[in-house]
């Protein structure tokens, strides 16, 4: 209700005749000049009821709007942070593919290394061996060359 609205609930509202004040005068039709206040007050709280009903009814409808607005607003944002994570979610995914990619070709250049080293190390031990060889004629040379 307004706070500007006053009630008045303290007043009898039925038409009782030990509720009419006294000296007050009925008519033959079984009125009194009371019951006609006292229907005059009735439709003055009724039009206050009314106009406190119809202030209601605005402020809901107010309400409402701003509800609307407001649930709009958090699914467009909802849809968009949605929109986001799936963007996220889809980059990541491509980055961790490739990652993957390009780990396995490391570990296959890895394997296919070692197996060369070990055809490697063959070939070192050969070629210690023909050093020594070398050596060795490298001294024969040098003792013929330089006599003592």
């Amino acid at each position: 209700m307004d706070a500007g609205a006053e009630v008045d609930v303290d007043r009898p509202v039925d038409d009782d005749s030990s509720a009419a004040e006294p000296g007050s005068n009925q008519d033959t039709g079984g009125r009194s000049e009371t019951s006609s206040l006292n229907q005059g007050d009735i439709l003055r709280t009724l039009a206050t009821v009314e106009k406190d009903s119809q202030a209601i009814a605005e402020s809901f409808s107010s309400l409402f709007v701003s509800l609307r607005s407001t649930l709009s607003e958090a699914t467009g944002s909802s849809v968009d942070h949605m929109s986001c994570f799936g963007d996220a979610a889809g980059r990541l995914q491509v980055t961790a593919l490739d990652a993957a990619t390009k780990g396995n070709r490391y570990i296959n250049s890895c394997l296919r290394l070692n197996e060369e080293i070990k055809g490697v190390e063959n070939l070192a031990a050969r070629l210690k061996h023909l050093r020594r060889n070398v050596d060795v004629l490298d001294t024969a040379v040098n003792k013929l060359l330089r006599p003592p």
